[in-house]
């Protein structure tokens, strides 16, 4: 079966473009995800995704265009404008990074579900398809579609490589970034920013409620495997496009299987084996660790 399988990922239209599709965004949300974990904002992703929702329907309503590059054009502002926010919110109140996050999360998320039901009772019938955004539809992807999730994520990706220094310094010390004179907040919002890029060309794969876990899920597998960053990242693109393509291939050998669910569990997978079997943080060889070391223990303490 596999090999028939593999047979219909390179030949069939359809299933080519959801694969190449879910890769390109395990790709892109593995990489830039991994700064959101090892900066502890697990959150950020769940609240740019659901920020985005509003974009996406005010971008329709102006531009009466369901073009994929129009709608990532407008999940890509409305996504910022949300990143902006937070950031005002921690710098310039007294609430948590957490809060600013949940706050922005549901007001956005709210603002989407009010604009995306006032399309769905305007009777225009080329609104059809939007609410797919919600929990995605990698079914519907089309050329056009993989080629501009290529366009833009090889942007985010080409910020990664110019400013791997710069990120990596803010991930780990951003105090010592500032004290040496890095500019940190334009920083924040940069990579905050490319983030947003990420997020955006997932939304039509696994949705707005989903897109989370390819950001989290990859970079919290790849974590158990290194302590090296630049390996970190390989792993973490490498986890999300194995997800991307396994999770599309399981799709099609069952009735009506939803592609972007299916993903997600394969991230999820791939995480619990991380976290079990990793050599050097995975819990299983950890307990033969410990349980060598206390029999070896108990040994010497029997010896004369």
């Amino acid at each position: 079966m596999l090999p028939g399988i593999l047979r219909d990922v390179i030949f069939d239209y359809t299933l080519r473009n959801v694969a190449l599709g879910s890769a390109l965004l395990g790709i892109v949300g593995g990489v830039l995800g991994t700064f959101a974990v090892l900066r502890r904002q697990g959150l950020l992703g769940d609240a740019l995704a659901h920020a985005a929702l509003p974009g996406i329907c005010l971008a329709y309503m102006l531009a009466n265009s369901k073009a994929p590059l129009v709608l990532m054009i407008g999940a890509a502002i409305s996504g910022w404008i949300g990143t902006l926010l937070i950031l005002r919110i921690v710098e310039d109140t007294r609430l948590s990074e957490d809060t600013a996050l949940g706050v922005i999360l549901t007001v956005f998320f709210g603002l989407g579900i009010v604009l995306l039901t006032y399309i769905q009772h305007s009777n225009d019938a080329n609104q059809a398809g939007l609410d797919k955004y919600l929990f995605g539809q990698a079914a519907t992807l089309v050329q056009e579609h993989v080629i501009t999730m290529a366009a833009v994520g090889s942007i985010a990706l080409a910020l990664v490589a110019v400013f791997f220094k710069e990120f990596k310094l803010l991930s780990f010390d951003p105090e010592f970034a500032a004290s040496i004179g890095f500019p940190v907040r334009g920083l924040n919002v940069l990579l905050t920013s490319s983030i947003v890029i990420a997020v955006v060309i997932g939304l039509q794969t696994v949705g707005v409620v989903l897109m989370a876990a390819m950001l989290i899920g990859p970079a919290a597998a790849a974590r158990q495997w290194t302590n090296r960053l630049g390996v970190m990242l390989a792993l973490s693109g490498f986890f999300g496009a194995a997800s991307g393509v396994v999770g599309a291939m399981i799709s099609v050998t069952g009735s009506r299987l939803p592609t972007g669910p299916l993903v997600v569990l394969c991230v999820t997978a791939i995480v619990i084996v991380s976290i079990l079997f990793a050599p050097e943080r995975g819990v299983v060889w950890d307990s033969l660790r410990r349980r060598s070391n206390r029999r070896a223990i108990l040994e010497q303490g029997q010896q004369p």
